[in-house]
């Protein structure tokens, strides 16, 4: 009668040989791994996601020299050397000027109206036409209108500045001040030149990660290695896309813990103890302190090879994992302290062998009293 109300009482999971049998089973076609956490498995996650930072990942190559692109807006200043035979003669809104050159002649200067690229990477100069800009440096596109004007103006000399830059851009979004493309320069902007143009953070730094995205690649950083880390302030390419997210982590903790809940944590980095301090700790009157699993989707370049032997993945190429750690163990604490607590984690502990008897006897001695006083008001 006690194994068959033991039985039927709720339960918040599995107990620990529930877990421990469950890894003969699939999930995805994939063979679950069952794993005892010990200080080289630990050693062995940690080293894995070392090398994913900004400049492992993506180098710090400057963007070289900036090229004109469809929607950039040109400031262009032609000079042409009297008898001016063109300009020299234009009016109508175009400014004209005096400056010296090395001849004690003096040239005729004509500002055009300011010139957007076309979409066809066009732009149009007068008594040239259509003039190819895009793909072309600010000194090529000189050089070629140059050439065009040679034998129609005299002696011309181009000066071409962007005013606009449209097309050598990236995006920064997320918890920013403002939301919005940051144009390249020359200078060559690195990561905290484009977050400081849009204001900066709007939370805390410690608990902001950032998420570099590069031609379908993505890497998330915490902010506040990249400001003590030159080396992760890269520069940023055209087309980059930058997002600040403010705490984007989460575990779940279920089972014989003082809150069972999703809990965010920070970019920075956080372990195993930190997880458990975070919602309480272990129940004393349930948890069984040698069944404290951590469930996750792995990267197979974690795991041993030896254990990847006949093992198939996912479909989207992990392995599931579960790892086990002996709290009974006291070196099992210094283990805790330093393993990584991954995004999307499921932080289990499951019931003490004799929690649920507990409870079906506590539930039995309740109805005892019960009847007792019934019978003794009855009398």
């Amino acid at each position: 009668m006690v194994l068959s109300g033991c039985a039927s009482l709720g339960a918040s999971g599995p107990q620990s040989a529930k877990v421990e049998s469950g890894v003969s089973k699939k999930l995805d076609g994939a063979q679950i791994a069952l794993v005892d956490l010990t200080d080289n498995v630990a050693r062995r996650v940690i080293a894995s996601r070392q090398g994913e930072t900004f400049a492992q990942v993506f180098g710090d190559d400057p963007a070289g020299v900036q090229m004109i692109g469809a929607g950039d807006t040109l400031d262009i200043s032609i000079w042409e050397a009297p008898p001016a035979a063109l300009f020299g003669a234009v009016g109508g809104g175009m400014a004209v000027s005096s400056v010296p050159i090395l001849a004690p002649e003096v040239i005729q200067n004509s500002s055009l109206p300011a010139q957007m690229v076309a979409e066809d990477g066009t732009i149009r100069i007068p008594f040239v036409g259509a003039v190819q800009a895009a793909g072309l440096s600010v000194q090529q596109l000189e050089r070629a209108i140059v050439a065009r004007l040679t034998g129609k103006a005299h002696l011309p000399q181009v000066m071409v500045r962007v005013a606009g830059n449209r097309s050598s851009s990236v995006t920064v979004v997320g918890d920013v001040r403002t939301n919005a493309p940051v144009p390249l320069t020359a200078k060559g902007e690195r990561v905290l030149d484009a977050l400081a143009s849009v204001g900066g953070v709007s939370q805390p730094t410690g608990k902001v990660t950032l998420r570099l995205t590069r031609g379908g690649r993505s890497v998330s950083q915490p902010l506040e290695s990249v400001l003590l880390d030159p080396v992760q302030n890269i520069h940023l390419l055209p087309g980059d896309v930058l997002t600040a997210l403010y705490q984007p982590y989460t575990f779940t903790a279920l089972g014989a813990v003082a809150s069972n809940s999703e809990v965010p944590f920070e970019g920075t980095g956080f372990t195993l103890a930190q997880a458990l301090g975070r919602v309480g700790g272990l129940l004393d009157n349930r948890a069984n302190r040698r069944g404290v699993f951590i469930f996750r989707l792995e990267d197979p370049a974690v795991m041993d090879p030896a254990a990847l032997t006949g093992r198939r993945l996912t479909p989207d190429g992990r392995l599931p994992v579960i790892y086990k750690l002996d709290l009974n163990d006291p070196g099992s604490f210094f283990v805790a302290q330093g393993f990584p607590i991954r995004n999307g984690d499921v932080l289990y502990v499951s019931n003490a062998p004799l929690a649920d008897l507990q409870k079906f006897v506590s539930i039995v001695s309740s109805m005892a009293y019960s009847i007792i006083g019934i019978s003794n008001a009855v009398k």
